[in-house]
């Protein structure tokens, strides 16, 4: 079967370069081009080839989910997810409005590929060692896993996997916490040419700036709603981590694609969103790791609900999450393809 693709960006910016880039790099390559926005987005929003949807657009995508969606959020996104799956997509590519891609930001691998593959079972790994001599870690491992990651994590074989979720890093500006912005020099250039897939019980979460999803994983693209801005994503990633381990699927992290000029940002309120993953994170991956879970394309849906089901009641994501949640695998078994 023919992929078809789409690119999910959300924006409340009038188009910029990114966004006008974007428009280029999609019709090049026979992509579609989402962008969502929100109450901020200006009305007149228009780049030609790119199908942008404002807050009332987006009710005719779904409207109880869309109804239900807090607005003046990063997880409206999620309704730019929907519509690529409405429209039949089978590859949703995801960035932001402040990432350029380069001339291979479509150049993504295969749902099943040979690739190395490093596996430390129930271990967080510091995934950027592999791509750089240098010292940084994503955007939400443990600060107290910092200097004890496993340093060996360039011995790896390669084998045949399935890798629904891709990570694709990013240059000049990287995807790291507040706490690595105050004290560290952010600018840097990963190694090119490398990729490494993490395989079960392997921890390292990943974001959702340069991410590939193939199909059997589209129902772990859900951006939850009632936790932490800068954790909506980091905390997806564990979920999804923990359900892809079920399915014997790896979480493939590759070279940068892309290159960010980041939106200004108050660093000391961006580390106030990142308490709770500072805290909890290594609370979520013990939680994650003690749940039961089934394996199999049926037993996603169920699989994310326990998941969100236990760290409602665990106090980290709030009970308005399950609605939500319910609603998009509604939606989802409406859209995905079979």
């Amino acid at each position: 079967m023919q992929q078809k693709i789409s690119l999910v960006i959300t924006s409340i910016s009038p188009p910029n370069e990114v966004l006008k880039s974007y428009a280029v790099l999609c019709k090049q390559h026979n992509v579609g081009y989402i962008v969502i926005g929100d109450t901020k987005s200006p009305n007149d929003f228009f780049i030609e080839g790119c199908q942008f949807l404002s807050i009332e657009q987006q009710t005719k995508v779904d409207e109880a989910f869309a109804a239900l969606l807090p607005v003046k959020h990063y997880a409206r996104k999620n309704m730019g997810y929907l519509l690529a799956m409405q429209q039949g997509s089978t590859v949703i590519i995801e960035t932001d409005d402040d990432n350029f891609g380069t001339e291979n930001f479509f150049n993504f691998y295969p749902l099943q590929t040979i690739q190395p593959v490093y596996e430390a079972m129930g271990t967080w790994v510091n995934v950027y060692q592999y791509f750089t001599d240098k010292k940084i870690w994503p955007r939400g491992l443990p600060l107290n896993r910092i200097l004890d990651t496993p340093a060996n994590l360039r011995q790896t074989i390669a084998k045949n996997i399935a890798a629904p979720i891709q990570q694709g890093l990013a240059n000049d500006n990287p995807d790291v916490d507040a706490v690595y912005r105050l004290v560290s020099d952010v600018r840097i250039t990963f190694d090119a040419n490398k990729q490494i897939a993490l395989g079960k019980l392997t921890w390292c979460p990943f974001n959702s700036q340069n991410t590939v999803w193939y199909a059997p994983a589209f129902p772990l693209l859900y951006l939850p709603s009632y936790c932490s801005f800068r954790m909506t994503d980091i905390w997806r990633s564990l979920i999804a981590q923990r359900i892809a381990w079920e399915n014997n699927w790896h979480i493939l992290f590759y070279s940068p694609t892309v290159w960010q000029e980041r939106n200004e940002h108050n660093l000391m309120k961006d580390f106030e969103d990142e308490i709770p993953g500072y805290l909890h994170n290594e609370t979520i991956k013990q939680i994650l790791s003690g749940l039961k879970l089934k394996g199999g394309a049926s037993h996603v849906g169920d699989n994310l609900k326990k998941c969100y089901d236990a760290l409602i009641q665990a106090a980290l994501i709030g009970e308005a999450e399950m609605p939500l949640l319910e609603l998009w695998l509604q939606a989802i078994n409406k859209f995905i393809p079979q």
